[in-house]
């Protein structure tokens, strides 16, 4: 069974990450427990007499935590998008002519991917018990996809120098030290933290509810996010048309 991405499944990878977010905190229309809540209920039922006030204060922990592992996985995606450029991040193209080992590819082979699957971990806190292992479940396997395709297409046009690096450095689980020397690449921070706009509207909109207790205000910096995001893209295009 060939388990690779289809050409229209990475064309369209925004949409179905985002399809794949839609459903999961869609169930809370089956599950309406959040899953901080349920496991700060879980701790908390080991102590007799533990309070109300015990389990909301071990809820604000695991957010707190969740929110701190979207911050890295942001940083993650930025800093590996600083050593390709946040076009090629985010073209529906996928792009095979050169191989980068520098940065977090020095670590880890797909550090975006390996970014994007610690920020669905960070934000399901935020989900229900289903949606937490449904949104979990759904963006390891679809990542996995999207991998087994571009490292088919890199194999195929970079050889037997691809064919090293994927020998020395781990696919998705990075390394604790750089597993090959750097490549000399500088990268461009302003270009991969502005690449990334949309992807920090996660955890900055996970640290105002913390903050605020209200979910409105997450939802509002997260539109505000996804609107970056398609002007972005609409810039994006245009380039590439007047490049054509």
């Amino acid at each position: 069974m060939n388990f690779r991405a289809t050409q229209a499944e990475f064309r369209f990878r925004f949409w179905i990450i985002g399809g794949i977010y839609w459903l999961a905190f869609g169930l809370y229309g089956l599950d309406h427990k959040n899953v901080s809540l349920a496991a700060a209920q879980a701790l908390v039922s080991r102590w007799p007499g533990a309070d109300s006030f015990q389990v909301f204060r071990y809820m604000r922990a695991i957010l707190v935590a969740g929110m701190l592992i979207a911050v890295l996985a942001s940083f993650i995606r930025s800093w590996a998008g600083a050593y390709i450029h946040s076009a090629v991040v985010h073209d529906p193209t996928l792009h095979s002519d050169r191989l980068v080992a520098d940065g977090p590819y020095r670590y880890v082979r797909n550090p975006l991917y390996f970014g994007m699957i610690l920020l669905a971990v960070g934000l399901g806190a935020m989900a229900s018990r289903i949606g937490f292992f449904f949104l979990l479940a759904g963006i390891i396997c679809f990542s996995y996809r999207l991998i087994l395709r571009e490292e088919a297409e890199l194999l195929q046009s970079q050889g037997e120098s691809y064919r090293k690096y994927c020998e020395a450095v781990p696919r998705l689980l990075p390394s604790l030290w750089p597993r090959v020397p750097a490549g000399g690449r500088n990268p461009n921070w302003l270009d991969g933290f502005a690449g990334e706009t949309f992807i920090w509207g996660f955890p900055v909109g996970m640290v105002v509810f913390v903050v605020t207790q209200n979910i409105l205000h997450f939802w509002i910096i997260m539109g505000a996010g996804f609107a970056v995001y398609f002007v972005q893209a609409f810039l994006r295009r245009r380039m590439r048309a007047a490049k054509a």
